[in-house]
């Protein structure tokens, strides 16, 4: 059952992001950006944690799930560190991810023979 939930989940929120896409002018990097945000302000609000819980990757895998991560770091490092940790907890809770995307699109690019769109 949890494989049913992740995947029905992930596939209503991929699809409210394509609906999105095509029915309005925004760019895919604002509707990322949009993403990112909802996810942190999920968390804020503490909504994000019993979706995860009951969607698992469903949830945490698209972008939504990335603003979790880093509303979670700076939470952990507000505690941690005070003021300063507003500044930090993000760059240290996204880290690991950002860094594989960096090297594994990298790895895929040395792989295959990335072409210019025209």
């Amino acid at each position: 059952m949890d494989y049913i939930n992740a995947f029905w989940v992930g596939g209503l929120i991929c699809a409210l992001v394509q609906i999105l896409m095509e029915k309005t002018k925004m760019m895919p990097g604002r509707i990322m950006v949009l993403l990112v945000c909802l996810g942190a302000v999920m968390n804020f609000f503490g909504i994000f944690e019993p979706l995860a819980e009951y969607a698992g990757a469903g949830a945490t895998v698209p972008l939504i799930g990335f603003g979790n991560v880093l509303m979670k770091g700076v939470k952990e490092a507000i505690d941690e560190q005070g003021f300063l940790g507003l500044f930090a907890g993000g760059f240290k809770a996204g880290a690991v991810g950002t860094s594989a995307a960096l090297i594994f699109g990298y790895l895929a690019s040395l792989l295959f023979a990335p072409k210019m769109k025209k």
